[in-house]
């Protein structure tokens, strides 16, 4: 399974991305919506988890963008500022879970499992 986990805050990403190889997933990150969007051209992945709030291109414009591009990509949304408006929106625009932080990585691997297991 290969994931491309995308977040601006390098705290959460770097360790997050370590838990993801122990447990065997094939994780790149991108710091930002636009590098993300370079990361996917050209690559397959099975699904990208994706922080709400970013700089630049926040969250939601990178799941309009992946959606319409990429529309067989799974997409999980990740925020640590709860919003129900958020969580719809994410979800009206295709994102497949929208999960908040601090996540536990037994439930973000199980989004990723069924976000992934209904894509194939």
């Amino acid at each position: 399974m290969r994931v491309l986990l995308v977040d601006d805050e390098v705290e959460f990403l770097e360790p997050m991305t370590a838990r993801l190889r122990r447990r065997g997933v094939r994780c790149e990150t991108a710091a930002s919506g636009e590098e993300a969007l370079e990361r996917v051209r050209g690559a397959t992945f099975d699904c990208a988890i994706v922080d709400v709030k970013m700089p630049g291109m926040d969250g939601l414009e990178l799941l309009r963008r992946l959606r319409r591009d990429y529309p067989s990509l799974a997409v999980i949304l990740l925020t640590g500022h709860a919003s129900v408006e958020l969580g719809v929106q994410g979800m009206e625009l295709g994102a497949f879970e929208y999960l908040l932080k601090p996540v536990e990585l037994d439930d973000l691997l199980d989004a990723v499992r069924r976000a992934v297991a209904l894509r194939a």
